[in-house]
């Protein structure tokens, strides 16, 4: 890899020929790494990476990558079950981005990053030092005390692994309050010495636990006897130099007299051209360079970081809105851009970073990545060093340290025709738009400047509003659903009177754009053809046995294994029947009249608190069984398990377990299940038809306030195809058949290893690349999963596996008549996997909505 700011020259060479410093290693050590010299009494020399994304501008693709890889070995290592438990804490303030990047690609865990910055109302909960550093002081503050509380693996990641002593800090730290018996270190580099490598391997055996260590390259430091000493004289000498230059002329770029002038692009707009609403401009108070303040629309609520915890869950509602904050920076660029620099600053590092991805995936300049820090290095015009400039302005986050100097390390002169600074609130301060501020100072050598603010993302307090003392009660048929009463209770809202519904491909395209989000709007209801009946009842015909037994084994397990008495809280709507099934068993079964709920819960926003709160005052947590039709890639187990530690964090309720009890796990991702085999379950052929005729539950700030149930419609209309209850009769006339063959099969299955292994997520993950999706959302696995593609989305193609039989059919079918090719595949953990079209617009699609294949 070349590094493109010192010209294909190595970014050591100056200081290995001055200071006799020498890195030794893998051969690709040199395309990682480059020298420079701290200004800093504690180390003379600095190792600068080309790929971290910090002092030296790079792709962000590249940037994303090393992390995203160093992810996928750590998976690789753990396993599944392990990582599955996994924790990542990033070091704060270089590493910050990496961490993130190798949480990403583990794809399961939890992340934290180190901070310097305290937050009121946030308790520690640990702290290290960091012995060679300027700034020694690192804060642990998860808004979730529980975060570091597990057992499982802590994944501790750095941008270097130099002497081992920051890491032995952490651990030993972490250690005494949190016991564990697995880490991994991850580094880019790994730079220890043979002492230093045998230390770590003598303090994991002293605490009794295994410390691995991953890093993309392995070498080590050679450093000459005097070599601080030398160092420090050669930093005193170039910096009066520095100064003695740059006197009197009000410059900031140390290292070159003046910086080279980018492409001539214009730095500001016509007159009269036209401003998008969310993009503010002014000219630099000092400077030609115009100023642009940039509205994200950054989402509600999402942490802008890991600095008190960042999920899964927030990385998929941050990817969902990526493509429209990207496009809202775009439209601000100058036309002809070239070359764009996207700032993150200094912590702030993630967020900037997946911005400048998308940025780079969709507009044709070349666009690159850095960010601001508070480390002081000396800068040097020299191609063989690896800070050759340096912008200098002041802290302006009011840190805890006092006020001093921040800087930006080669943007000046680098050529960029727009630079895209982006801060955090607390940060947008009147220090930044001070004459000598960041986006001045950045005015000086670039004709536009954009500046984005995400919000800076602050923990609720433990203590919640009051809220109104009596919730709803639930709705219930015939009023609302074609259920019985005591079938199931409703806490939900009826919305029937509200017209929601969009049609397919507008609701699409509404999705993969960022501009809404899905349970914002109703897909129009799929009306099944004669043909399409007939292919349910001959489905249900052939499998009510089957699933009848499915019924009988989950709820067995849930008897014997969760609650003798289970409240079962069913996931609205595919959860529901099933809910009313495991009901109709343990009556059949054991004369039990259990409790039955159907609640909302929304991918990328969580459950319904406020189902959850009624709940809790009218039951024991602890009996709670959430229960759902089947999984596919687990997204929804992942989320439910999220909301239900925010919740209980929130309200100071503990007790509800998040493990979802599903008729079918075909991808291993609970541990209660009737069966795991991915088969044709009958009502994911139909939909509200099937589930008491409601739809499924919406989500829209408009309707549903804080103090609200999510609401959901009842189709009284179609009453006259509804077979909700005609699909319930016909399983639970199996009952009695099935009822020995269940008692043999949930004592086998209670004593086999059903710890999940997610098999299904990886196979997700390695189709979305295959096929080029690179949106695991977009990847829809399992029969009842494609199924609901072909229904209620804009499908692409759909792999089948080869030799799929008749659980197939209605899948077939439905393709056909939305013109969707069905591609038979060998090598598939499911029936059936359903693609949505990627990079969906209206132009997908033909003028009869069929799908165009691409």
């Amino acid at each position: 890899m070349k590094n493109a700011v010192n010209d294909g020259v190595w970014s050591g060479t100056w200081v290995a020929e001055r200071l006799g410093v020498g890195l030794e290693g893998d051969d690709g050590l040199r395309d990682l790494l480059g020298l420079a010299l701290r200004r800093n009494p504690k180390r003379a020399h600095l190792l600068v990476s080309h790929v971290l994304g910090k002092h030296v501008p790079q792709s962000p693709s590249v940037v994303y990558g090393h992390g995203f890889r160093l992810g996928r070995r750590v998976r690789e290592l753990l396993g599944e079950t392990e990582t599955a438990s996994a924790v990542v804490l990033g070091y704060a303030e270089t590493a910050t981005g990496l961490g993130h990047s190798v949480a990403d690609g583990l794809g399961l865990a939890p992340y934290l990053h180190s901070t310097r910055r305290p937050v009121a109302g946030v308790a520690r909960a640990g702290g290290f030092e960091e012995s060679h550093s300027h700034a020694t002081s690192h804060l642990l503050l998860p808004e979730d005390a529980a975060l570091l509380a597990g057992d499982g693996p802590l994944v501790l990641v750095d941008d270097e692994f130099s002497t081992g002593n920051t890491v032995l800090n952490t651990i030993r730290d972490l250690h005494e309050r949190y016991p564990r018996r697995r880490y991994v270190v991850v580094a880019l580099v790994d730079m220890r010495s043979a002492e230093d490598s045998a230390r770590l391997a003598r303090f994991a055996a002293e605490i009794g636990a295994r410390v691995d260590v991953i890093a993309t390259a392995s070498g080590t430091v050679r450093l000459p006897d005097g070599v601080l000493e030398k160092g420090q004289e050669l930093v005193a000498r170039h910096a009066s130099a520095e100064e003695a230059s740059t006197a009197g002329c009000g410059s900031v770029v140390a290292g070159r007299a003046r910086a080279a002038e980018p492409h001539d692009a214009s730095p500001r707009a016509p007159e009269g051209e036209h401003q998008p609403d969310h993009v503010a401009s002014a000219p630099s108070p000092r400077h030609g360079g115009r100023i642009t303040r940039v509205d994200l629309h950054w989402p509600p609520g999402l942490p802008d970081g890991g600095r008190h915890g960042f999920t899964p869950a927030h990385r998929a509602r941050l990817e969902a809105a990526l493509p429209a904050m990207a496009a809202r920076v775009a439209e601000a660029l100058p036309a002809d851009a070239r070359r764009v620099l996207v700032l993150g600053f200094e912590e702030l590092m993630y967020a900037p970073l997946r911005i400048a991805g998308e940025l780079e995936r969709v507009i044709p300049a070349e666009v690159r990545f850095s960010t601001t820090t508070r480390s002081p290095v000396l800068a040097v015009d020299d191609p063989g060093y690896a800070i050759r400039t340096r912008l200098v302005f002041p802290a302006h986050d009011d840190p805890a340290d006092g006020p001093g100097e921040r800087y930006a390390y080669n943007v000046a002169g680098a050529g960029f025709d727009a630079v895209v600074a982006v801060v955090d609130s607390v940060a947008d301060t009147p220090a930044l738009h001070a004459p000598d501020g960041l986006p001045a100072r950045l005015a000086a050598h670039t004709p536009r400047v954009l500046l984005a603010v995400v919000p800076s993302y602050a923990p609720e307090p433990l203590s919640s509003p009051e809220r109104p003392a009596m919730l709803p009660e639930p709705l219930r048929g015939p009023a609302f659903s074609s259920y019985a009463p005591e079938e199931v209770g409703w806490l939900l809202q009826d919305l029937s009177d509200v017209t929601l519904e969009a049609p397919t491909e507008e609701r699409e395209e509404a999705i993969q754009s960022g501009g809404a989000h899905y349970a914002e709007s109703l897909p129009v209801e799929y009306q099944p053809s004669e043909q399409y009946q007939e292919l349910f009842h001959s489905a249900l015909d052939a499998s009510a046995a089957r699933i009848a037994q499915a019924v009988g084994v989950v709820t067995e397990t849930v008897i014997a294994e969760r609650s003798p008495r289970p409240v079962l809280v069913s996931l609205a709507r595919a959860g529901t029947p099933v809910g009313v099934l495991m009901r109709r068993w343990a009556r059949f079964r054991h004369g039990l009249e259990l409790p039955h709920y159907a609640v909302s819960i929304v991918r990328g926003r969580g459950i319904d608190a406020n189902a959850l709160r009624w709940l809790a005052a009218h039951h024991d947590p602890r009996d709670v069984v959430f229960v759902d039709g089947w999984t596919g890639k687990g997204a929804i187990t992942r989320e439910l398990t999220q909301a239900i530690e925010e919740f209980e964090e929130k309200e100071g309720v503990t007790g509800f377990d998040p493990e979802i009890a599903v008729l079918a796990d075909p991808g291993s991702c609970v541990r209660t299940y009737g069966t795991r085999e991915d088969f044709l379950i009958p009502s994911a052929c139909l939909n509200s038809t099937v589930s008491g005729l409601i739809s499924r539950t919406v989500l829209r700030a408009d309707l549903v306030g804080p103090d609200d149930f999510h609401g959901a419609k009842f189709y009284r209309e179609l009453a006259g195809a509804d077979v909700s209850v005609a699909f319930l009769d016909a399983v639970s006339a199996c009952f009695p058949e099935v009822a020995d063959t269940v008692d043999a099969a949930a004592k086998e299955l209670m004593a086999e290893d059903r710890t999940p292994t997610w098999e299904g997520w990886r196979a997700v993950e390695r189709i979305s690349e295959e096929y080029g999706i690179h949106d695991v959302n977009l990847v829809k696995p399992g029969v009842g999963e494609t199924t609901r593609v072909l229904l209620r989305r804009v499908p692409w193609k759909i792999l089948a596996k080869a030799g799929a039989g008749a659980d197939l059919d209605h899948v077939r079918l439905l393709a056909e008549q939305r013109g969707v090719p069905v591609e038979e595949v060998g090598e598939l953990p499911y029936t059936c996997v359903g693609l949505i079209h990627p990079k969906y617009t209206r132009g997908a699609t033909g003028a009869d909505g069929r799908a165009v294949n691409v």
